[in-house]
């Protein structure tokens, strides 16, 4: 009787409206969570630009943002696609999760869902992971393993539920996933801390405040005024300060403290201060800083932080092959994405949605590729008492 209710394509219809539903819910998360907002308070979604409540009528996942063009009812302004994008990619991961798993596994793989989508949306507009997703879905990754260890074994691994293998192997697996990547983080900082720019001709660079919420306060170099078109060098608050520690220090001259001419030829920032003339001035009270510049040491991260708990969730979920197969293909799609996107080296690019993206390939299928790769090695290479014969 349950596989012929789980089967009736009547039900697989209301997943997907449910999923959908699910989906605007996750953009009120996405938005309003890394801005210290509260989800439930306003009660009702509003849009970004005039902040006019959206009614019931006006907030139908994916057919209201169609029917409206992409705009809102209310000022015009346009909405951005990613809206639309959340409702239809959750709405797909159910439906999936219930076409591909057993009832139990598939609510698991639900809430990975849910979790993957909120923390890839939010990193690939903030840079940042935001831990407490990560702490929920290391709790829901190990109740997983036991109530559906297919998830974490392979699936000719699987005990009978409950497996409390599974949990050792969840246990084990968030461990590894999260120490491969701090292993990763730790050795980042170590030889790829800093970045170092020597300027023949001394450029211009300032400090830019945001214009609005979204964005962030902005170090900026000017190319030259001989390469034309060339566009500003501009690198966000979130990118020059990941650690405490962080400094960008600047060498050059001509440096401006809120319109006034300083003698400084050396000038240290710091996420909260600038250090001039041995003085520290608070950012906050500051008006404008700028001047020239003849070599900048600007620091960076091979990694964020927030990367390696997130490759710990996921090993809760998916066991210690999903934690391979995870890693290198979020590799592979983020070298690809970087190369279509154009990114240039040395460039930020979040690592989060990429994670999320092996992590998905892996329980959608990606397993079945893993399989087939060491049976073809398996079956190439085989071991008899007098060594090995091909």
């Amino acid at each position: 009787m349950e596989e012929l209710f789980l089967g009736f394509p009547i039900f697989h219809v209301v997943v997907f409206i449910f999923g959908a539903c699910v989906g605007s819910f996750l953009n009120v998360v996405i938005y309003r969570v890394p801005r210290g907002l509260g989800v439930s308070e306003p009660k009702r979604s509003f849009c970004p630009k005039c902040k006019e409540e959206i009614p019931g009528y006006r907030n139908i996942p994916i057919v209201t943002w169609i029917i409206q063009r992409g705009k809102c009812a209310e000022c015009k302004a346009p909405i951005a696609f990613r809206y639309c994008f959340v409702e239809i990619i959750t709405a797909v991961l159910f439906l999936a999760a219930f076409l591909c798993f057993d009832p139990m596994a598939a609510f698991i793989v639900v809430m990975l869902a849910v979790i993957l989508v909120c923390v890839s949306f939010i990193d690939g507009e903030l840079m940042i992971i935001p831990m407490g997703f990560c702490w929920w879905g290391m709790g829901i990754g190990l109740v997983g393993a036991v109530v559906a260890s297919g998830l974490v074994l392979l699936p000719e691994e699987s005990r009978p539920i409950p497996s409390w293998e599974g949990l050792t192997q969840s246990v084990f697996r968030l461990a590894l996933g999260w120490g491969i990547l701090l292993g990763v983080v730790r050795a980042g900082k170590l030889f790829f801390g800093t970045k170092k720019m020597n300027f023949e001709e001394a450029r211009e660079w300032y400090l830019r405040e945001p214009e609005t919420e979204e964005e962030e306060l902005c170090f900026v170099i000017k190319p030259e005024e001989k390469e034309g078109g060339a566009e500003e060098e501009v690198i966000g608050w979130s990118e020059l300060f990941y650690r405490p520690t962080d400094r960008l220090e600047i060498a050059g001259h001509g440096i401006l403290l809120d319109g006034k001419s300083t003698r400084a030829t050396e000038t240290v920032i710091r996420a909260d201060r600038v250090e001039i003339d041995g003085e520290e001035h608070m950012i906050e009270k500051m008006k404008s800083l700028s001047g020239k510049v003849e070599r900048v040491v600007i620091p960076r991260e091979a990694m964020g932080s927030g990367d390696p708990p997130l490759l710990g969730m996921i090993g809760a979920f998916i066991g210690w092959q999903g934690v391979v197969f995870t890693l290198f293909s979020s590799c592979i799609y983020a070298i690809v994405a970087a190369i279509f996107g154009r990114i240039g080296f040395g460039r930020a690019l979040p690592f989060g949605p990429f994670l999320a993206l092996g992590c998905l390939t892996w329980a959608f299928g990606g397993w079945q590729w893993w399989q087939a790769y060491f049976d073809f090695v398996a079956g190439s290479v085989s071991v008899d008492g007098s060594g090995i014969n091909r």
